[in-house]
């Protein structure tokens, strides 16, 4: 065509400008990429990286070893398949995962690491609010997702940031669970009207979370229960004595405290030498662990009310069956909720990234806020909502430990397999 519209020209000054625009279509052709960049950005990689950090060491150990399970399950059933399916095609997922060991400026330097450096696709969160509230300021600076079940405080959610999703749900729906039990006690004539009440809450978002769920269930339910003690403590401490003291004068009914593991039992300890009666004993999420059983006996534990984001008795159908299942043929024993969440936070990425069709980071982020599919957690479906944060919603499950080691589900009562008990006791 170039050379008709030549020869077609009639005078020199006509050639003179067509063969100019050759030459300016010829620079212009030079300077375009080889590859459209939106096609080059969706191109499929080898295998997708999914870079995650655990406190594997320090204060939260043994809880990071339980959502390194999670995590294991997870990658192994997507391994089995053959990967994770996008245009057509089974691409292998690899998890990098580091030791933050319990310390923030750990989980920061190590994230900054795994996206810099490492280069992965998308990041799972760590284990506990501080964590996961620290990391994830880093993944919002580099637009990556990040996905966790480690953080349940509100506060993190509440900082306007897009790639940041969060699947345990808030502590004060778990301070409200644990009421609502007890309010259905109250009422059946099996604990005092009004009842007493100590609040004892760690120094964190996660603890003000908890005190602040018990408070606005009593401030609707006023006439039913005083609050006789309203007590902060240091997370980690290794001196409870003046605590233990407050609460023993406080002859307090009921005893919700909110606590991680290690001072669950360090409180627990102090709780028995002290020789306190409560009517309820509670520390939040903490309860029917094994190691606490272990050092303290499991008299010592015996009755103690927990309120969990999961509970292995869910688990007779479906995704949650399946779940069960697998979990026990790996690892020999009944998850807990720690390997349940952990898990499903790994699968639910997974199912965001086959979604999306692709890893680039933009679509992720589009399907992980658009999220409601079939879940194992509580209620059967997880749902993201912006206006909460990009953190899930759902009931939690209220658990009583009971002297033959079992902890029965007795609240909610669509799907408790236990009454529950206020035990008596002697000062």
């Amino acid at each position: 065509m170039i050379d008709l519209a030549l020869a077609q020209a009639r005078t020199p000054r006509r050639r003179r400008k067509i063969l100019a625009l050759i030459a300016l279509a010829a620079a212009v052709g030079c300077t375009q990429p080889t590859e459209n960049p939106a096609r080059q950005s969706s191109a499929l990689p080898d295998k997708i990286v999914i870079g995650a950090t655990l406190p594997l060491t320090g204060a939260e150990a043994r809880i990071g070893g339980f959502y390194k399970e999670g995590y294991q399950l997870a990658f192994e059933e997507a391994d089995s398949q053959g990967g994770l399916l996008i245009a057509g095609k089974r691409i292998p997922v690899v998890l990098r995962l580091g030791d933050d060991e319990s310390a923030p400026a750990k989980a920061i330097s190590l994230a900054e690491s795994l996206i810099t450096v490492d280069r992965v696709n998308v990041l799972l969160g760590t284990y506990s609010s501080s964590l996961v509230e620290a990391q994830s300021s880093v993944a919002e600076k580099h637009r990556i997702p990040y996905v966790n079940g480690g953080g349940a405080a509100t506060d993190i959610y509440q900082k306007g940031y897009r790639y940041l999703f969060g699947f345990l749900a808030p502590v004060e729906l778990l301070a409200d669970a644990i009421m609502r039990w007890v309010h259905s006690q109250q009422k059946a004539g099996k604990l005092p009207r009004p009842s007493t009440i100590a609040v004892l809450w760690e120094n964190t978002s996660h603890g003000k979370d908890f005190r602040k769920g018990v408070l606005q269930f009593v401030g609707i339910h006023g006439s039913d229960y005083t609050i006789l003690l309203d007590r902060p403590f240091e997370m980690n401490s290794e001196d409870f004595t003046g605590l233990i003291k407050d609460l023993k004068a406080s002859r307090a009914d009921i005893v919700l405290a909110d606590a991680h593991l290690p001072d669950y039992i360090k409180i627990q300890r102090h709780y028995l030498a002290a020789k306190i009666c409560s009517k309820v004993l509670s520390y939040g999420a903490r309860g029917p662990e094994k190691q606490a059983a272990e050092v303290l006996g499991q008299a010592n534990v015996n009755y103690i009310l927990s309120a969990v984001w999961w509970n292995h008795q869910l688990g007779s159908k479906g995704l949650t069956k399946r779940f069960v299942d697998s979990f026990r043929s790996k690892f020999n024993r009944e998850p807990e909720w720690y390997q349940a969440i952990s898990y499903e936070t790994a699968r639910v990425l997974f199912t965001a990234i086959e979604q999306a069709n692709s890893v680039d980071r933009e679509a992720i982020r589009a399907k992980l806020a658009s999220m409601d599919i079939e879940s194992i957690l509580p209620g059967g479906r997880l749902t993201i909502y912006d206006e909460k944060g990009q953190q899930a919603h759902y009931p939690f499950v209220v658990q009583q430990n009971m002297p033959d080691g079992s902890s029965p589900i007795v609240f909610p009562l669509d799907v408790a397999n236990s009454k529950g008990v206020v035990p008596s006791c002697k000062e």
